[in-house]
C-alpha cells in the first residue's frame, strides 16, 4: 500500500495494518539509509522527534504535519537502538514528551522512550501447527485454557519476574506435564503500572519490557506450537492509562478519546476511554489486533471489558442516553462487529473471546443475525452461581440446587467459555481451594468435584495459575505462585489430578465435540435435590457417550442408581476420591451391567456406590440388546 493511500485509508477506517505506516520504519531516500518517523497529532501546533541521537532537545527533528494530520520527518542519524520520543506542542502552546503510539518496543519502566528498531521477517517453523489449526479450527476440538499472569507465575532465584526466554524453558514443560490444550497470558503490550496486571495500557503495538524482547515472545509461541499448545492473549480496547506521556490527550485536544469529557473519562477504572466512533482509533485498534495475531503468531484474543464498550451507564460517572433514549454504546457495538469481521476475514481460524458480563446484547451470534461475530463468550453467570454453590454448607445445598442446574436453561444462547479466572481468587475473594466448604479434606475433595463438573459441562474451559494444585492464599500479582505448597501431599495429589483430568478431557470427544448444542448432552437427573446428585450423558457425532454423575454432599450413596438409555456392561472411567488424587477409594467401582426396570423416560438401570463428595463417569465397556 502506497502512503497517500495508507493516509486516506487511516482516515476512513480501513487501514488494518497501518503500524506498516506510522511509526518509525528504515527506509532509503535520495540513496540515503534512514528512519523516517510518521505520529498522528492533528491538531498539534508542533511534533519534533528527540532522541539520543539529537542529544535529546539540543537537535530536534522537526516533523511537517500533512493534510490528514499525520506528522513526518526523515533523518539519517538515528541507529538501531537508538531510543526516541515525540516533544507535541500542543494547541495551547504547552509542550509534552510523548510516546510514539505505534513503537513495538519501549524502555524498561518507568521509561517510556521507544527503541528504534528493524522489524526482521521471522521465519516461523510453526507451519505444521498453523496448518492444522486452518484445516480443524478450534469449534469441534478440546480448548482447555491455563490463564497465566506472566509477572508472577514464577519469579527467578533473584526474585525477578522471568521473561519470556525463561518462560519457554519453564512454563511450556508444565504445560505439557498438566495437558493444558492452550495457555491465556493477562495483557501482555507495555502498561506504566504492574499493579494494573496489564489492563492499564499506554502501548498497543509493543511487547512489555519486563517480560524481555518481542522476538523471546515470538520463540516461547514458536515452541507452544511445537508442543501442540495454542497460545491467547488479553487486549484491552476500550480503556488506556490516562498517563500524560502515553495516549492521552495527545496532541492537547481528545486525539484517541472522546470529546464528551463523561464518555471520555472512565470513573471506575480510573483510565480514558478510545473514542471508537473515531475512523483514524477503528484503523489503530484493529491493525494492534492483526499485529499481535500476524506478528506473534496468536491463536486467539480474549477482549477485556467488552459491556465498558457496549453500554453508556456501565460506568459508575454521569452518562447521556444515545439518540434513541437509550443506553446503548452504538459505536462501541459497530466497532466490535467491524473488529470481528476484519479478524475472521484474515484469520478465520483465530479465536475471538469476549469477557462480557451481560445478557442484552448477543455476543457470539453472527453479525448478520445482529451479534457480534465472537466466537466466544465468558460464561459468568454460570461461574457466579457454581462458586456460590460450591461455597455453601451442604445442609443447605438441596435448597439453591437450581444453581447448579439453571445453566442448562441457555448454556447454549452462546457459545461459551466456562471461566475460573484471576478475578475470582483476587480481592478478598479468596483463592478456589479457601471458597470450598468443610475441613481440608472436603475442601479438596470439593475442588476435585467442582473440575470434574466444569470439564463435564458443555463449554470451553479456563483455569487461573496456582487453581490447579489448590493454592490456598489468594493470587498476589507482585509474588510468584506459592510453589511451596506442593511439598504437600495433598496438593501434589491435587495437581496429579488436575492433570489426569485434562488429559481425560483430550482423550474423550463426548467432552468436546458437540459442546455447543443439546444435541451433545442428556440430562439423566437434575430433579434429585433432596440427595443434591446430578446426572447427565455427554455424546459425540458417532452417538459414544459417558455418563456423568456428581454428588454434591458428603455422604456416600451405596446401591445408587439412575436410569440410562442403553443395555450393556459399564465401567467407571473416572472416579475423583480415589487415594492417588487425596481421597480414600482404594480403586474404581468395578464394571457393573445395567439392569431392566422403568426409571423415569429410561428402560434400563445401573446401580453402584457413588463417592462422598465425588464425582464419577461411566463408559459402555459392551452393549447389550437387553
Amino acid at each position: 500500500m502506497g502512503e497517500q493511500e495508507a493516509l486516506r485509508t487511516f482516515g476512513t477506517g480501513e487501514n488494518f495494518h497501518v503500524k506498516d505506516y506510522l511509526g518509525s520504519h528504515a527506509v532509503v531516500r535520495d540513496g540515503e539509509e534512514g528512519f523516517v518517523f510518521r505520529v498522528w497529532a492533528p491538531n498539534a501546533q508542533a511534533v519534533q522527534v528527540i532522541g539520543d541521537f539529537t542529544d535529546w532537545k539540543e537537535r530536534p527533528l522537526e516533523l511537517i504535519r500533512n493534510e490528514g494530520g499525520v506528522w513526518e520527518g526523515f533523518s539519517t542519524l538515528p541507529q538501531e537502538g537508538n531510543l526516541y520520543k515525540y516533544l507535541v506542542t500542543r494547541a495551547s502552546g504547552h509542550q509534552v514528551e510523548k510516546i510514539d503510539p505505534f513503537a513495538s518496543y519501549h524502555e524498561a519502566r518507568p521509561g517510556t522512550a521507544t527503541f528504534i528498531r528493524k522489524e526482521q521477517e521471522r521465519k516461523w517453523k510453526d507451519g505444521l501447527w498453523m496448518g492444522r489449526r486452518k484445516r480443524f479450527g478450534f469449534k469441534q476440538r478440546p480448548v482447555n485454557i491455563y490463564e497465566v499472569h506472566a509477572n508472577s507465575w514464577k519469579n527467578k532465584p533473584d526474585g525477578q519476574p522471568m521473561t519470556f526466554k525463561e518462560l519457554t524453558e519453564e512454563l511450556i514443560p508444565y504445560l505439557v506435564e498438566m495437558n493444558y490444550t492452550h495457555v491465556e497470558f493477562m495483557p501482555l503490550m507495555a502498561h506504566p503500572l504492574g499493579m494494573s496486571w496489564g489492563y492499564q495500557l499506554m502501548s498497543y503495538f509493543a511487547f512489555e519490557h519486563t517480560y524481555g524482547t518481542p522476538e523471546d515472545f515470538q520463540e516461547f509461541v514458536e515452541a507452544c506450537h511445537l508442543n501442540n499448545i495454542g497460545v491467547l492473549v488479553d487486549w484491552v480496547p476500550g480503556h488506556f492509562t490516562q498517563n500524560d506521556d502515553a495516549l492521552a490527550y495527545y496532541d492537547g485536544t481528545p486525539t484517541f478519546e472522546y470529546e464528551d469529557h463523561d464518555r471520555a473519562h472512565n470513573y471506575r477504572w480510573g483510565a480514558l476511554n478510545f473514542d471508537i466512533g473515531k475512523n483514524q482509533v477503528q484503523s489503530f485498534l484493529i491493525s494492534s489486533a492483526l499485529y499481535w495475531i500476524e506478528h506473534f503468531h496468536i491463536d486467539g484474543i480474549r477482549v477485556d471489558a467488552v459491556s465498558n464498550m457496549l453500554y453508556l451507564d456501565y460506568d459508575d460517572g454521569p452518562w447521556k442516553p444515545n439518540k434513541d433514549g437509550g443506553n446503548r454504546n452504538y459505536e462501541g457495538y459497530y466497532f466490535l462487529q467491524k473488529l470481528n469481521a476484519v479478524v475472521k476475514k484474515f484469520h478465520p481460524d483465530v479465536m475471538m473471546i469476549a469477557e462480557e458480563s451481560t445478557a442484552a446484547t448477543p455476543i457470539t451470534q453472527s453479525i448478520a443475525d445482529g451479534g457480534l461475530g465472537f466466537d466466544y463468550k465468558w460464561n459468568m453467570g454460570w461461574m457466579n452461581d457454581i462458586l456460590k454453590f460450591y461455597e455453601s454448607d451442604p445442609i443447605y445445598r438441596q435448597y439453591d440446587f437450581n444453581l447448579v442446574t439453571f445453566s442448562f436453561m441457555y448454556a447454549f444462547n452462546e457459545n461459551f467459555v466456562l471461566p475460573f479466572s484471576h478475578d475470582e481468587v483476587v480481592h478478598g475473594k479468596k483463592s478456589l481451594m479457601h471458597k470450598m466448604w468443610g475441613d481440608r479434606y472436603n475442601q479438596f475433595a470439593g475442588l476435585r468435584n467442582l473440575y470434574t463438573y466444569q470439564i463435564c459441562h458443555p463449554g470451553k474451559k479456563l483455569l487461573f495459575m496456582g487453581s490447579e494444585y489448590g493454592q490456598f492464599l489468594e493470587w498476589k500479582f507482585n509474588h510468584e505462585l506459592e510453589w511451596s505448597n506442593l511439598e504437600d501431599q495433598m496438593n501434589a495429589k491435587m495437581r496429579h489430578f488436575t492433570a489426569d483430568l485434562n488429559q481425560f478431557y483430550k482423550d474423550h470427544k463426548a467432552l468436546w465435540q458437540i459442546d455447543d448444542s443439546y444435541a451433545g448432552i442428556e440430562i439423566i437427573d437434575a430433579d434429585n435435590k433432596a440427595e443434591s446428585v446430578l446426572s447427565f450423558i455427554r455424546q459425540n457425532d458417532k452417538g459414544e457417550f459417558l455418563v456423568c454423575v456428581f454428588n454434591m454432599v458428603p455422604v456416600e450413596r451405596k446401591n445408587f442408581t439412575i436410569g440410562l438409555p442403553q443395555a450393556g456392561i459399564y465401567e467407571e472411567i473416572l472416579n475423583t476420591e480415589l487415594e492417588v488424587y487425596g481421597g480414600v477409594w482404594k480403586e474404581t467401582n468395578p464394571q457393573t451391567r445395567t439392569q431392566p426396570g422403568k426409571w423415569k423416560d429410561y428402560d434400563h438401570t445401573l446401580s453402584f456406590t457413588l463417592p462422598a463428595l465425588g464425582a464419577s463417569v461411566w463408559k459402555i465397556k459392551r452393549r447389550l440388546k437387553k
